[in-house]
């Protein structure tokens, strides 16, 4: 029973994991490295993540600040970030690329936090998929005479508690992305 329960926590939280991941990339129009975290560069015909090809950092909360190790990086960085579709524009001194974070508009707000709300179900889904799982598995092992009654009982409550406990990490992390990305 305690192997299944900690598989069902474990499925979870790996589900939250990719969620927040997910809304790291989204922008918010304040300056994030989550944003470029998908983005690779073309590095001598390798595609290399962008936080391995140089230093990043927030100088202030409208720019991100990009200083590749290499001089010769500079325009293959400049060129990830165009082709991104983040609605990026990378500026560079030849050796630093500066890219100032435009502010969102109301409509493109609201496009975000529907694709953050969307994010969330797809989330609430999969997290009630792993839990559909772990109640079939316990009572596989009931039917199979593994697991007495009693306790196949207690683990489908613990397993819907536990369901619970991650349905409400996943609306906690949505309403905070939809307040981040209301702000102004």
């Amino acid at each position: 029973m305690e192997k299944i329960l900690e598989e069902v926590i474990h499925k979870m939280d790996v589900t939250i994991d990719h969620l927040s991941k997910e809304l790291a990339g989204i922008r918010t129009g304040r300056a994030s490295l989550g944003l470029l975290e998908g983005i690779t560069v073309d590095y001598y015909g390798v595609k290399t993540p962008l936080s391995q090809v140089g230093t990043l950092s927030t100088p202030d909360a409208l720019t991100i600040s990009i200083m590749p190790w290499e001089a010769t990086l500079v325009p293959a960085i400049e060129k990830a970030i165009l082709t991104s579709n983040l609605g990026l524009t990378p500026q560079s001194d030849g050796k630093t690329i500066r890219i100032p974070i435009p502010p969102l508009t109301e409509e493109r707000r609201k496009d975000l936090v529907k694709m953050v709300k969307k994010l969330g179900e797809e989330g609430k889904v999969a997290i009630r998929n792993v839990r559909r799982e772990g109640i079939e598995h316990v009572k596989k092992q009931e039917k199979n005479k593994e697991l007495p009654e009693d306790l196949a009982k207690k683990a489908t409550e613990k397993i819907q508690k536990i369901t619970d406990e991650h349905v409400a990490k996943v609306d906690k992390i949505t309403e905070e992305k939809d307040k981040e990305i209301m702000d102004r």
